[in-house]
């Protein structure tokens, strides 16, 4: 890691626990949330920042598989309790990030009582205040385990795109997130979006009918282009940033990082200032 990204972590404000916790959730799945939330924490890591990639999808996990990896160790055996969060935690050298795994195959993590999720949820954050930023890859849906990490996190970025069926679903957790109280940090990303127009559309589609509805107006954190190179890197299993690095793809997504982080930067500097 560079010096001048050392002097800034250092200089950034300290963060309250969950501060530095950005969830990544979709109404439905097949919208690209996981492939988002790989190139998200590559691109933070890009930019000289300590990221870790939770997989928070125990029964349909697939991080391991995009990225190709095998590890030996991964959620299931924290949930278990055979071992603590940081034990789990593997480094991937080619993204410069660390990662927690998760198991496909396994119970949901919503089958798990209240309690342990709770504990879940508490060793997250203990994990969380060794690194600038953590990137957690939620399952599909609105489900109790859900709710709770987002409720956890500081920002929630909604995926969705231009289906009718994922607008309906995307706009569905708006509304129980609202009803949870967690309107306030919900934003929007288009994803796989024929032209940035046809985006603005879609997400508009969506605003309406939170303001219509909802009397709400979440905000727009980005778009990402539909681009055939997505695909190909998912089937060589390597992030595109990586395999395709000047996809238009890869660079919305570049930008979408950068905006995130100034966001997380100024509510730091607020929270020091209060």
């Amino acid at each position: 890691m560079s010096d001048i990204a050392t002097q800034t972590r250092t200089a950034m404000p300290a963060f309250r626990k969950g501060d530095n916790l950005i969830a990544v959730a979709s109404g439905k799945g097949g919208v690209g949330k996981t492939w988002f939330s790989i190139t998200l924490a590559h691109a933070l890591a890009k930019m000289g920042k300590k990221v870790l990639l939770f997989d928070g999808d125990l029964g349909l996990a697939n991080v391991d598989v995009q990225l190709g990896l095998m590890p030996k160790r991964d959620l299931n055996d924290v949930i278990r309790g055979r071992l603590g969060l940081d034990k789990v935690v593997q480094r991937y050298e080619e993204g410069g990030f660390d990662i927690v795994a998760g198991r496909s195959g396994q119970a949901s993590l919503s089958a798990l009582p209240s309690q342990r999720l709770a504990i879940l949820r508490d060793q997250i954050l203990e994990v969380a205040e060794d690194y600038d930023i953590v990137i957690a890859d939620l399952g599909a849906g609105v489900d109790r385990t859900v709710r709770m990490l987002s409720a956890t996190a500081t920002r929630t970025v909604l995926i969705t795109t231009d289906e009718p069926t994922s607008l309906t679903d995307a706009y569905a957790f708006i509304k129980l997130g609202n009803a949870a109280g967690l309107s306030k940090t919900v934003s929007i990303v288009v994803n796989m979006a024929p032209t940035t127009t046809e985006g603005e559309k879609t997400y508009k589609t969506l605003l309406r009918a939170c303001e219509n509805f909802l009397r709400l107006r979440p905000p727009l954190a980005g778009m990402v282009r539909a681009d055939p190179k997505v695909k190909d890197c998912i089937r060589h299993q390597t992030p595109i940033l990586i395999r395709s690095p000047n996809a238009g793809a890869a660079e919305d997504v570049e930008k979408i990082a950068r905006t995130l982080w100034q966001d997380l930067s100024e509510m730091r500097r607020e929270i020091a200032t209060a």
